[in-house]
């Protein structure tokens, strides 16, 4: 039983897929996703994005296809990286059909918005044939018109529908190897319907507030939204949405799933505002550490406190922790228990070197 039971997250229990070697519900990892934004006919652009994002930690990766260059172009990109590759596909069943036959782990697809219950047989025949599952994604901002027409505007009930009635169509064809999103701009109508979606099936839910926004303001809607549902037990894999480079929706999906407890990938770095009494430049000195160890992925805790108020106290709860002291003097904390003594000169390059050390040490240890 934890210590700590206020930090307990009990996850809802929702049957598992895969999407390529990524497990996806069930009790596997939340995963962490992003999309490309090159023009996929431009194959040697659109691979050094999805390498970017594979060294930021993605999980899996979205490219559209919305044309027949688009998905010849697949195979190429999906043989050049490592990560599992969603086609992002629409309105044209062929697309998907060619998607599959390219080598995509997950076609992203509405089974109703692509004609007839042929086409769609048709589709779920080439993703079994070719080890691909699907992600049904409902968007408040294109719901069937005969769900307008019935509630009048975009709702929770109306998402809840339009996802349930896509799933139907997979359902009577004996395919059940997807997900399902149902997106909003709106984090209230995200969350309902979202909500709503948990409680009415277990299939493994793809969670994100669409269009959120830029980096920041796309980043707080996104926290708040996905940390209600996530902090809910609710969420099997996830996308930041931001209009900026895709790699920071991956910096982001894992700082909402580390501060969460759900998944723990680079450095925990907890920081002080800073006041008058900070006794070195924190927010300088932050911004360099962030810098500087973004490329550990391995989970690690710093503190880096500005004065003795709350220095020590954060310091016990960190792996290394460092707290301002005066006339250029500060305290190194090594394991919650006071180690050496630093000067100003040497802070940043010496708290570098100690991550790293601890990274190299557990390596070696493992």
């Amino acid at each position: 039983m934890s210590l700590r039971p206020y930090r307990d997250i009990h996850r809802r229990k929702s049957r598992q897929i895969k999407v390529g070697k990524v497990l996806v519900g069930g009790d596997a990892p939340i995963s962490v996703q992003s999309m490309t934004n090159s023009l996929t006919t431009d194959i040697q652009a659109t691979i050094k994005q999805i390498r970017q994002l594979e060294a930021a930690g993605a999980d899996i990766v979205r490219v559209s296809c919305p044309d027949e260059e688009s998905t010849a172009a697949l195979a190429a990109i999906v043989a050049a990286v490592q990560v599992p590759i969603v086609a992002d596909i629409h309105f044209h069943y062929r697309r998907a059909i060619e998607a599959a036959k390219a080598g995509a782990a997950c076609l992203r697809i509405n089974p109703g918005n692509i004609g007839s219950s042929d086409r769609v047989r048709e589709v779920v025949s080439a993703a079994r044939d070719h080890g691909c599952s699907m992600r049904i994604g409902v968007n408040a901002g294109s719901l069937e018109r005969d769900l307008l027409e019935k509630y009048g505007e975009p709702c929770p009930e109306a998402m809840v529908e339009s996802a349930l009635s896509h799933a139907r169509i997979l359902q009577d064809l004996d395919f059940h190897e997807f997900k399902i999103s149902v997106k909003a701009s709106d984090v209230f109508l995200a969350v309902a319907a979202y909500n709503g979606l948990a409680e009415a099936c277990d299939y493994p839910l793809h969670l994100g507030i669409t269009e959120a926004g830029g980096l920041q303001s796309g980043t707080v809607k996104s926290a708040i939204g996905m940390g209600m549902l996530l902090w809910a037990g609710i969420g099997d894999t996830i996308r930041v949405s931001l209009s900026a480079d895709p790699v920071e929706e991956i910096k982001v999906g894992f700082d909402i799933l580390k501060s969460l407890g759900l998944r723990h990938r680079g450095v925990n770095l907890i920081s002080c505002p800073s006041c008058a009494r900070q006794n070195f430049d924190v927010i300088k000195t932050v911004a360099a550490l962030e810098q500087r160890l973004a490329h550990i992925s391995a989970s690690v805790s710093l503190s880096v406190i500005g004065c003795v108020v709350n220095g020590p106290g954060e310091a016990r709860e960190t792996e290394i922790g460092f707290t301002g002291g005066g006339n250029g003097t500060h305290q190194v904390y090594i394991g919650g228990v006071p180690a050496h003594r630093l000067k100003d000169a040497d802070i940043i390059d010496h708290l570098v070197d100690l991550v790293e050390q601890r990274v190299l040490t557990r390596s070696l240890q493992e």
